[in-house]
């Protein structure tokens, strides 16, 4: 059977694996002292050998850490990997940008090398040594410069099943965590009740007794559990909404009113919400949905805005292919959305690991758009803060049976 053969029975492992079963086949086929198979890091600019031959000369390169190929050392592999052109020598001692320790502390003298490509992508270098002189013909080079095809299909099918694994894991565990929080958050509502009753009767003995700082802290108490029950009933939308048990009640509504009423319950002497927009402006929603979609949205931002540097909620109105519109943008001065989290902003969990919270009110306020019909962006770029924007159909969200 041949090395090729070989190759394309291998199986999809894992990419190290993969990749150090390919050396060895080729150590083999070419009868050189070493075969390397490197991959490069961007990260740290660098040529790794992930797959390495299991010869003599293989260990005795990871023992020195030669292994690695800093790009900016230079030597035949880096210049294989930057021009693509392969590289043939029978006498490496005489190449003068050849590295010091492959020529010194492995006695290499013969090497051949070509470009590795993976998926049409510039990936690494697969290399041969050999510590005879002239011991690589041009035929090797050729087999070698094929037989690197080959590797490059083979790579590329490992990354795809740790990829698929790696998915498969990630949702195990985040179902996991979804069941777990469900099952948490109905039994805390169960003591809230009974909890809040007992504060209401502290702020009333209180207040009775005119002991004031107790009523205080009774006050400040109320308000934690209010925001703790919030925090609950979050958690439990989001188990109505992957069980496909989250429901609206559309129905006439002003979003000015709204807005302002926000406005008022949310801002605070270091932050103020100032609401921008006509007099009036109708729409058939869900009022307390909607409120629960903007309340997480302005809430998000006055966290993310620099004290003194106000929240904007913008009302418009727009007709577009012969329906009206209306957007709300939510608008903050902060220093922006990470570009690395831009793309799963609305999803579940998500933060920027800055502002408290556990990464719920934004999926929630786009699963709530996305149940009137609407649709939820995010305009935000480096260093100038970011404009949500809810745009919603002024008719209510579509019923069953209409085009889409």
């Amino acid at each position: 059977m041949s090395t090729l053969e070989r190759l394309l029975e291998l199986p999809a492992a894992e990419l190290k694996q993969s990749l150090n079963q390919a050396s060895d086949l080729l150590v083999g086929a070419l009868g050189a002292d070493k075969i390397d198979i490197f991959l490069f890091d961007p990260g740290r600019n660098t040529l790794r050998a992930l797959g390495t031959s299991k010869t003599p000369m293989g260990r005795r390169q990871r023992s020195l850490g030669l292994d690695i190929h800093p790009i900016a050392n230079g030597g035949s592999i880096t210049r294989v990997f930057t021009t693509g052109d392969p590289h043939i020598t029978g006498h490496a001692e005489q190449e003068p940008d050849e590295v010091p320790g492959l020529v010194h502390e492995l006695g290499v003298r013969s090497h051949i090398a070509a470009r590795l490509v993976v998926d049409g992508e510039r990936r690494g270098v697969v290399s041969a040594h050999s510590a005879a002189p002239e011991f690589f013909s041009e035929e090797d080079l050729r087999f070698l410069i094929a037989v690197t095809h080959w590797i490059g299909a083979l790579t590329h099918r490992a990354e795809l099943v740790e990829q698929v694994t790696s998915a498969a894991v990630a949702q195990g565990r985040r179902q996991a965590a979804e069941e777990l929080i469900t099952v948490l958050a109905h039994d805390l509502r169960n003591y809230l009740s009974p909890l809040m009753g007992r504060l209401g009767m502290l702020q009333y003995r209180a207040e009775l007794d005119g002991r004031i700082d107790d009523l205080r802290d009774a006050d400040r108490a109320t308000d934690s559990v209010t925001r703790l029950g919030q925090l609950i009933s979050d958690l439990l939308d989001v188990g109505r909404i992957e069980q496909g048990l989250f429901e609206i009640a559309p129905a006439p509504m002003d979003l000015v009113s709204l807005a302002r009423d926000i406005a008022a319950a949310l801002g605070t002497p270091g932050v103020e919400i100032r609401v921008e927009g006509p007099p009036e402006l109708v729409v058939v929603a869900d009022r307390d949905r909607l409120r629960q979609a903007l309340e997480n949205l302005v809430s998000n931002a006055t966290k993310h805005s620099p004290p003194g540097k106000g929240v904007i909620i913008k009302l418009t109105s727009e007709l577009i292919e012969g329906m009206e519109y209306a957007h709300v943008d939510v608008v903050d001065r902060g220093s922006g959305v990470p570009p690395e989290i831009l793309p799963r902003i609305f999803d579940r969990f998500v933060t920027n690991g800055h502002a408290s919270g556990i990464g719920l009110g934004l999926y929630l306020a786009s699963r709530i758009a996305a149940a009137h019909g609407a649709t939820l962006t995010v305009n935000s770029p480096p260093g100038s803060g970011a404009t949500f924007r809810l745009s919603l159909p002024t008719s209510g969200p579509p019923v069953c049976g209409d085009e889409p």
